[in-house]
């Protein structure tokens, strides 16, 4: 007789740990980054880039103002997709900015990178992921976890390039 366990995935206790250390958006958005031409297609991503997920709004930079005016078009069917990439619906509404959209590391295509491998986390990213794990208490896994998390944020692009909204 089979017992009532169930074992769960990596990435479904990740996904629980991101939950509860509140990094959810943080993730999101670095998903979005690296993903962003797969989602719109690349016509699209050559002239915006996401920007930040706040309060479940995706801010997107915009290259100038005739693509804004295109893109209000489209957020519906834009909206649609970014919400099927995440498997849920994480984002409720569009936000259209005119910005810089020079591409950057994270837009892309991963066949592109440079051979050197990922960036490497600064000892502020790996600090900033430790502080979060500190309620894990194997530590084997919060030291894995803390230098999965630096790792994956050190790949998204600096909040320097940021606008204020």
């Amino acid at each position: 007789m089979r017992g009532q366990s169930r074992l769960d995935s990596f990435g479904t206790i990740l996904a629980g740990v991101a939950h509860r250390l509140g990094l959810e958006s943080k993730l999101f958005e670095a998903r979005l980054r690296r993903h962003w031409p797969e989602i719109v297609g690349e016509p699209i991503a050559t002239h915006t880039r996401p920007d930040q997920v706040r309060f479940k709004k995706l801010y997107i930079l915009v290259h100038n103002s005739v693509w804004l005016q295109q893109l209000t078009f489209l957020k519906p069917e834009l909206l649609d997709k970014v919400n099927s990439m995440a498997g849920e619906k994480l984002v409720t509404e569009l936000v259209l900015r005119i910005g810089d959209v020079s591409l950057d590391r994270a837009s892309q295509p991963m066949a592109s990178a440079p051979e050197a491998g990922p960036p490497q986390p600064s000892a502020e990213l790996l600090r900033e992921a430790t502080l979060h794990t500190q309620g894990i208490q194997d530590q084997a896994l919060r030291e894995q976890l803390a230098a999965v998390m630096a790792q994956a944020l050190a790949m998204t692009p600096p909040d320097s390039s940021r606008r204020a909204p």
